[in-house]
Formats: C-alpha cells, structure tokens, sequence
C-alpha cells in the first residue's frame, strides 16, 4: 500500500489550490498605460546569418525586430535598404487596403453585405510581406491579410463580389464574405475554422520540396488561434521535414473579445513557441514595415535554401472591433488604440518617405483621394453585379458546383432532377 508523501499535520498548513484567470490591464472606461509594454530601440537586434542554426538565436525569440528609429530612419543590421520607389508602393498599397476596408465597412453598415472585417492598423504585416514574398509563392491566410491581394494587384471588383456574393462571385456565394480564394495570385481559399491553414501550407511546402520545386509557403494566424491543436501539428511536421514555410502569428493583442493573456502572453512571447519547436523564431515591431518585409525576407531566404521554417510574431495592434458582428467597446478601453506605442504603419512609413526627401503632406493628401474615388469606382462596378437582399444571386444547382473535383454519379443525379424540377416549374433559378 502507497504511503501518503505529505503526513497529514503538514496538509493542514498548506494553502488551498487556485487557479490563475488572466485578466486584461484596462476595461472599459479605464486609463491607457502603455509603459509597461517593452519597446527597445529600432536597430540594436542583431541579425543572424541565413545558414545559423534555429538554437544559435533563440533570443531573437524574445526581442523585437525595429528598423524605423524615433526620428523616421531606417536604422540596424535588419534595414532592407529598400529604394524610394519601393517604398512609395508599399505605402501606397497600404493605404489602398484602408481605403478599401472604409469603404466595405460602410456598405455592410448599409447592408449590403452581411459582414466584414477590417485591419486597421495591421495593414503592414500583409502588405510588407507581399512585398518580400516572390508572387509565385503561396499564402495560406486568416481573415485580416486582405493585403495581400492588394499588394499582388488583384482586382478590387472581384474582391468585392464576393463579399457580396453576387452574381459575379467566383466562389458563387459559398463562402462567408471576405473569405476569398484566389489561386492565381496565390492565395489559398480563407477558412472560418480558426488555424486550419497552418498543416495546410506546410503540406503544400512540402509537396513543393518533394517535387524540387522554388516556391515555398508562408501562412498566417492570430495569437489566439496558436492554442489551436492544427498549429501545432504544423509546427511539428515543419520542424521534422525541414519544410520550405514561414509561419506568421500576428499578435494584436485582443481575439474578438478575450485578451491575449488567454492564449499564453503573461507567461512568454508568441514567438517563443518556435523554440520548443527547434525552428527559427523572431519578434517584429508589426506595424513597421520595414522591419516586416526585412524580417519575411530574410525567413524566405532560409526556407529557399533549405534552412527550414521560420516563425515570426508580428506585434501589432487590432485598432478597430475584430468584425462587423463586434464591439470593442464592451471589453476594452476606448483610448487603447491611439496609446499604442508602437504607433500606426501607415503614418510611420508616410514619415520616413518624408524625411528622405522622398514624399510630403501634399502627395500623401492627393493620393488618399486619389484611392478613394478608385474604390468607390470599384464598388460601384461590384454592386452592378447585385448586393445582399436583391434575391438570389446564382442559380440553384451550383450549390453542387466547386465540392468534388469531379462530381460522384449521385449529385449529378441530384443535380440533374434539381434542373429538370426547376425549369418544370418556370422559376428563373434553373441554370439553362
């Protein structure tokens, strides 16, 4: 028979078990203080060679990778010294993408569409990326990294379809609005089910090697979604075959409404998770975007030659509610977003332009118009095509369409009978 370990005159002496329950610094109503949050000084993180071993650098796991400096330079080992044009694109595409989600957040305030999501203030961690990834390798997205479409050039009227699963809607209104799907720039279909597309890009990077191809594969994530078993599948796989994937957890503080204590920030960094792993692992200042497009460069380069994953935390801020369906309001402090410390992307690179000489108030101002009446232009073509409440969109029997590569004998049964009633009936919807 055991012995019990501790005699039980001891027991009563020990305190009673408790669990911890994280619990957000400000509520609603609360004042900002944001000096707590460690913010060391663009360009002192030092940067590993491309062939280092993951274990060589294993605090860059626990620093932050800044290139911007206070006074709007471009400073450090980690500077992509990019040129001027460049960096006006990346601007540019940046801007769009606001521009862009304004307008869409206002047509589903308006109805329009049934939902929506906006990345204010993350617009560099998908933009910059796009910037450093060849056009050629594919992006497994969440639901905020509608930059990367914009980035690549893809046409705003398709987007737009689909969120309004109109008549022109290429996915024919299967898939909620903004979950997107665009093979020919790269960008695998959006899933719902949170980090489902994490093993899916690393079964692409590795079909990719199996076949000795160039393209690798880059993927994205919120903090929260890292308690998410398929994240860790994937970061097992990764880590065993060495597979050609960089693994994006953009940490913007909040899910959609639980902060991101919940998912292990008091206790560690989100990049840390690399560690234990054995792959690389960086921490970046995400809302500058230099550091993110030198950061996704440099974990290109590594899976491109062989070096395995990379894992990069982008630390961000989610400025505005998590969706159309949410209110920040209710969980948070309404001064967080302007105290963010590491600022807002788009101003800062607007910054840095002007201090090279390179842009001004001026330009910024008359291309901000500029992209706003091209987006209006783009809805208006979009809504052409039908919006939410105008009735169906797509005829009824492509709801068996896009399922099955090649459809099994009894939907095209189903689908047959479905044609046949419908036109029977004299109702528009039967595909002729």
């Amino acid at each position: 028979m055991a012995r019990d370990p501790v005699p039980a005159h001891l027991k009563k002496n020990l305190p009673p078990l408790s669990l911890y329950v994280p619990e957000p610094k400000f509520r609603p109503g609360d004042t900002v203080d944001f000096t707590q949050v460690p913010i060391p000084t663009a360009g002192e993180t030092r940067r590993p060679e491309i062939t280092d071993d993951a274990q060589s650098f294993t605090d860059l796991a626990y620093q932050l990778v800044r290139v911007l400096d206070e006074d709007n330079q471009a400073v450090g080992p980690w500077n992509p010294r990019l040129t001027p044009d460049m960096l006006r694109a990346m601007l540019r595409s940046m801007a769009q993408v606001r521009a862009f989600d304004e307008r869409m957040f206002r047509a589903q305030r308006q109805g329009k569409t049934s939902f929506y999501m906006k990345c204010t203030g993350e617009e560099a961690v998908a933009v910059s990326a796009a910037y450093a990834l060849d056009y050629e390798d594919m992006c497994f997205p969440s639901y905020r990294q509608q930059g990367l479409l914009i980035a690549r050039n893809w046409s705003m009227v398709d987007m737009m379809n689909q969120i309004y699963s109109n008549s022109a809607d290429r996915l024919q209104g299967k898939q909620l609005p903004i979950m997107y799907s665009v093979k020919e720039a790269g960008f695998f279909s959006i899933s719902g089910n949170l980090t489902t597309q994490y093993p899916q890009a690393v079964g692409w990077a590795m079909a990719s090697a199996a076949k000795g191809d160039t393209r690798i594969a880059a993927t994205w994530c919120g903090e929260g979604s890292t308690a998410e078993g398929d994240f860790h599948s994937a970061c097992t796989f990764a880590s065993v075959y060495r597979a050609p994937v960089i693994f994006n957890v953009v940490n913007n503080q909040w899910a959609i409404s639980s902060f991101s204590g919940f998912a292990g920030a008091e206790s560690t960094t989100f990049a840390a998770r690399a560690v234990g792993y054995g792959i690389a692992g960086l921490r970046v200042d995400g809302n500058d975007a230099l550091a993110v497009y030198a950061a996704t460069a440099w974990a290109a380069e590594r899976a491109r030659t062989n070096q395995g994953p990379t894992l990069i935390e982008h630390f961000t801020y989610r400025a505005e509610g998590h969706s159309t369906s949410d209110d920040p309001g209710q969980y948070r402090s309404a001064g967080e977003p302007t105290a963010w410390p590491l600022g807002d992307p788009i101003a800062r690179l607007k910054a840095h332009l002007i201090a090279l000489g390179e842009w001004d108030e001026d330009r910024h101002a008359a291309q901000d118009k500029e992209l706003a009446e091209m987006v209006k232009a783009a809805q208006k073509q979009a809504e052409a095509n039908g919006v939410l409440g105008h009735g169906l969109h797509q005829p009824l029997d492509t709801l068996f369409d896009g399922v099955f590569e090649e459809m099994p004998w009894h939907l095209q049964e189903q689908q047959a009978q479905m044609i046949a009633e419908e036109t029977a009936s004299g109702r528009p919807w039967a595909r002729k």
